[in-house]
This record gives structure tokens, C-alpha cells and sequence, in this order.
């Protein structure tokens, strides 16, 4: 796999490698501080949700899975946590979408870089387990993640995937990977910045690139993602005639649907929220 050998810790063998073996009760440590709102708590009554594993490459990746009870099958939402792993708030949203009728499932990504539980700084997390972690391997686990959710009463011809901030990234990139992808919608993702031999490309070099309709939900004050890339890359996506669209919520900062850190907005969060279910039906991955 891409740029993949030599990033692992010695101690990990090539199957069972996972150094985070499940998933975190509550919050992320480097996120314990921000917690400025009462978070929402969607109950899981109607639902079947909890822990699951996920079959990858080389062992097995911990993920949260939440779908309506009964026989299926449902449309497939995969969600893409923060750089903060996938802590109460992502399990949320997986609860919030399987209300809406989806199975939604949301892979710990980090889990081969160590335990993201644990980790109280926010610049450890992004050395050791934001840059360490490969696009390749992203990419792949997901459509692992996709193939799981077939087999366990998702429909894969309804597939949809969402991300917040890191994973919004993800977001684009993954709608230029999957062409069986119905709908992506990016949350406040990146567009640009730094590349590296693991990571080699953006939003931005990808956006001519898109195999699937992508929604971008920006703030227009987000002082780390000017609303004149994200602009951009809507240009250069239409140009190579592919479906992009945005939008822009004026006063909302960066993380504005993030309801346990003081960025959260309830109106951007909840129109965004709403805008993303429609996007998803309009394009057949409801």
C-alpha cells in the first residue's frame, strides 16, 4: 500500500494489528476541554447501534454502526470522523443518520497509529496520526467499510459518505475515488495545503477528478479555509463538468456542526444537516 511500509510500529504483526482494539467511551482527550455546549444526545431507541469490526487489508478496524431496526436494506452513509477519532459526537451523528432511515458506519481510521484516546495534544495528533496516516489506506479501508455495510443489510446502490473537517477532505477525495458513490457532502474540509509521498494530493488537484455529486458546507468564517479556495475548486469541478455544490453559511467559524465545542452554530448546523439530507435524496442515495 502506498507509502505504508516503515509507518507501522515495529510491534504490530500483519494481521490482529490494530494498536486501538475498540473504539472510545465519550470524548477524546485533546477535545475534553472544549466542551462549551451540552452535546447532543440522540437516543438509540428504534435502532440498532453499537461497536462493530471491519474486515480490511491487514486485520481489523473498530468502527460505530447505527441503523433503523428491521430487515433493510438501507441506504449506506459512511462517516468520516474529525482528526479527533470516533468519539461520542461522531457516534451521534451515525444515530442522527440512522433516524433518517441510513445505515451509517464510521471506521476508526487511526486505529494502526496507536490509541487516539489518549492522546491530549492537538499537535501530537496531527505528527503522529494525521501525517503518518496514508490516503491509499484511507481510500481503501473505506471502500472496506462500503463492502461490510453490503453485507450487513446496507444497500450498496445507495451509497453516500460525509465528513467533518479532516474528513471533509476525505470527502473529496473518496467521491474521486468510488465511482460507485452516489453523494458526498464535506463539511468544512480542506481544499488545500501541505502534500507528502503518503499524501500526495488535495481537494483542489482532485476536483476535476469527482466520480460522484459532492455538497461543500463552509463557513464564511473560517479563518483556516478561505471561501475563495473552496470557490475555486467549484470552478475547476464544473470546468471538467462535474456536479459540485456549496454553501456558505456568512458568520459560521469553522467546525460549526460540531455541537460539543464552542464553534457550534445550531442554525448553520441544523440547516446544514438538512441540506445534506436532500442532497443525498436528490441524488439517489436515500
Amino acid at each position: 500500500m502506498l507509502g505504508l511500509d516503515g509507518l507501522l510500529p515495529e510491534q504490530l504483526s500483519r494481521r490482529g494489528f490494530v494498536v486501538m482494539t475498540a473504539l472510545m467511551s465519550g470524548f477524546t482527550m485533546a477535545t475534553a476541554h472544549a466542551q462549551a455546549n451540552p452535546p447532543v444526545k440522540t437516543p438509540a431507541d428504534g435502532l440498532v447501534a453499537g461497536e462493530v469490526k471491519i474486515p480490511v487489508k491487514d486485520g481489523d478496524i473498530p468502527a460505530y454502526r447505527a441503523m433503523p431496526e428491521g430487515a433493510g436494506p438501507f441506504p449506506i452513509v459512511l462517516v468520516i470522523e474529525e482528526i479527533f477519532g470516533v468519539h461520542e459526537y461522531i457516534k451521534d451523528v451515525c444515530r442522527r443518520l440512522a433516524k433518517a432511515g441510513y445505515l451509517a458506519v464510521a471506521p476508526e481510521l487511526y486505529a494502526r497509529r496507536g490509541d487516539i484516546s489518549r492522546v491530549t495534544d492537538v499537535q501530537a495528533l496531527l505528527r503522529d496520526f494525521i501525517a503518518k496516516t496514508p490516503d491509499a489506506e484511507v481510500m481503501s479501508d473505506l471502500d472496506a467499510t462500503a463492502a461490510w455495510a453490503a453485507q450487513h443489510k446496507g444497500d450498496a446502490q445507495r451509497l453516500a459518505v460525509t465528513g467533518f473537517c479532516r474528513g471533509g477532505r476525505a470527502v473529496w477525495l473518496y467521491a474521486a475515488h468510488n465511482p460507485a458513490l452516489k453523494a458526498g457532502v464535506a463539511w468544512y474540509g480542506p481544499v488545500g495545503g501541505q502534500t507528502s509521498p503518503i499524501q500526495p494530493k488535495t481537494a483542489l488537484d482532485v476536483a476535476g477528478e469527482l466520480k460522484a455529486p459532492v455538497l461543500g458546507l463552509y463557513g464564511g468564517a473560517d479563518t483556516g479555509i478561505p471561501v475563495a479556495s473552496v470557490e475555486e475548486l467549484k470552478k475547476k469541478a464544473q470546468a471538467a463538468g462535474k456536479t459540485v455544490e456549496l454553501e456558505i453559511f456568512p458568520d459560521a467559524p469553522h467546525a460549526f456542526h460540531a455541537d460539543y465545542r464552542p464553534t457550534w452554530r445550531k442554525e448553520p448546523a441544523e440547516a446544514g444537516w438538512k441540506l445534506m439530507l436532500a442532497f443525498f435524496k436528490k441524488h439517489g442515495a436515500a
